[in-house]
C-alpha cells in the first residue's frame, strides 16, 4: 500500500491484470456501496480534488486522480467498512479504481493501492478521526512503519526515541490560487550547506499574495523540490563545496527528471562517494538534516564512459512549474515524523528506521508514493 501525505482519496485496484495482480472484489463484499453521483458526497466532498468528479454512463461518481509523477488512476467512488486493529468505520469512501497508468510499472504493481493521508475531508486519516500518525521511512528501500493514532504510548516511543522537534502547519482560511489548504504546509526558513547559511531574504521562503511559495512535506514526491532562487543559491553552494571532490557532468542537455541538473560522474569501481557537506532544511523550531550521501542520487541506467551519473537530490520547481516548495520522501529517509493534527504541528528526529520495527515487533508495513 502506497502512503502519500499530498493526496486526498484512498483508492483501490478493482480490475486484476497481469499489470496489477493484487486488487479488490467489490462482489466479495456484503458492505461494498458505490456512490451515485447526486450524492453530496460526490458534488461537495471532491471540492480539493484537482479534476472535478464526474458522473459515469451509470450514473455513478467517477474520479480520475493524476499526480506529479505523471502516474494516474480513475474509477468510482464507493462507501465499504474497513477495520484498522480493533476499530471499524462503515461508509469510509474511497476510490474503487479500474484502470491505472505508472511511470513506474514493476514497482507499482507490488502494490495494492494507496492511502491518502492529506488534510482534505475524504482522507483516510480524516475520515477514521485520528488525531495524530507517524512514519518511518527506512533508507535502505521504499519500506518504512506507519503508526494511526498514538501507536500505543507516547511514553514508550519517548523511551528510544530521541525528542522530537516541532515546527507548527500553516493555515490559510483565504482561498488562494496557488495555495494547496489541505497540504501539510510548514514554514521554511533557510538552508544550509554544512555550515553555511545560503544568503537568502526571509521573502525568498514566504508565500506570495497567490499562495505561491508554500513549503509542503509529501511523501508522495521522491525528490525535493525549491522555487528557482533558492535551488540556483543551493547548486551554487554545493557546487562549490564539492569542486575539489567530484567531477561535474560536462552536459548541458542531461537534466535528471526534467528539473535537476547539478550532476556528477563517478568511477563505476567506486564503491562509496566521498564525504560531501550534508544540507540543512531549516524550518521554524526544527531542522531536518540530509547526509552528504543522501544529498545525490545515482541515476539509472546512465553511464557516460567508464563513470556513473549522480545528482543532486533537490531540483528546481520552475522547470516543473510547481509553484512550491516540496520536502520528498528522499530526504524524509532515517526520520521519524510525526503529524500531530489536534495540536496542528509536524514533529521529526533522525533515527535508524531499518531498527524502528525492531522496537514495536511489527507494525503496518507499506511502500511510500515515489516519482
Amino acid at each position: 500500500m502506497v502512503i502519500d501525505t499530498a493526496s486526498e482519496l484512498s483508492w483501490l485496484h478493482c480490475n486484476r491484470t497481469p499489470d496489477y495482480p493484487l486488487s479488490f472484489d467489490p462482489t466479495r463484499s456484503a458492505s461494498y456501496a458505490p456512490i451515485p453521483c447526486s450524492s453530496p458526497t460526490c458534488t461537495a466532498r471532491t471540492r480539493d480534488f484537482q479534476i472535478p468528479a464526474s458522473c459515469d454512463a451509470g450514473n455513478l461518481c467517477h474520479a480520475t486522480l493524476s499526480y506529479a509523477d505523471a502516474s494516474s488512476s480513475e474509477g468510482n467512488l464507493a462507501a465499504d467498512t474497513f477495520s484498522i486493529g480493533s476499530g471499524r468505520m462503515p461508509g469510509l469512501v474511497f476510490g474503487c479504481m479500474r484502470s491505472a497508468s505508472s511511470s513506474n510499472p514493476e514497482e507499482d504493481a507490488r502494490n495494492t493501492g494507496l492511502m491518502g493521508m492529506n488534510l482534505g475531508s475524504l482522507s483516510f486519516v480524516s475520515q477514521m478521526g485520528f488525531p495524530k500518525f507517524s512514519y518511518c521511512i527506512s533508507g535502505s528501500d521504499f519500506s518504512g512503519l506507519l503508526l494511526l493514532g498514538d501507536g500505543g504510548s507516547d511514553a514508550n516511543i519517548s523511551s528510544w526515541l530521541a525528542p522530537l522537534n516541532y515546527t507548527p502547519l500553516v493555515r490559510v482560511s483565504t482561498p488562494l490560487p496557488y495555495f494547496d489548504r489541505v497540504a501539510y504546509t510548514v514554514q521554511l526558513e533557510g538552508i544550509r550547506v554544512s555550515d553555511v547559511m545560503l544568503p537568502l531574504p526571509e521573502s525568498a521562503f514566504l508565500p506570495d499574495h497567490t499562495g505561491a511559495g508554500q513549503t509542503m512535506v509529501d511523501s508522495g514526491t521522491q525528490f525535493t523540490f525549491l522555487l528557482g532562487p533558492v535551488y540556483d543559491a543551493l547548486r551554487t553552494e554545493f557546487l562549490k563545496q564539492t569542486g575539489g571532490v567530484l567531477r561535474q557532468l560536462d552536459d548541458p542537455n542531461f537534466v535528471f527528471q526534467g528539473a535537476m541538473d547539478l550532476c556528477y560522474r563517478v568511477p563505476l569501481g567506486q564503491a562509496n562517494l566521498p564525504p560531501l557537506p550534508s544540507v540543512g532544511l531549516v524550518f521554524r523550531g526544527a531542522e531536518m538534516i540530509i547526509p552528504g550521501d543522501r544529498a545525490l542520487y545515482r541515476v539509472p541506467g546512465q553511464v557516460r564512459g567508464n563513470d556513473s551519473v549522480h545528482c543532486l537530490t533537490f531540483g528546481n520547481a520552475d522547470l516543473l512549474g510547481v509553484e512550491a516548495f516540496v520536502i520528498g520522501h528522499h530526504h524524509q529517509q532515517n526520520v521519524w515524523m510525526e503529524f500531530d493534527l489536534e495540536k496542528s504541528r509536524i514533529g521529526l528526529a533522525h533515527v535508524r528506521c531499518d531498527l524502528v520495527g525492531q522496537r514495536f515487533g511489527l507494525g503496518l508495513q507499506g511502500k511510500l508514493r515515489h516519482g
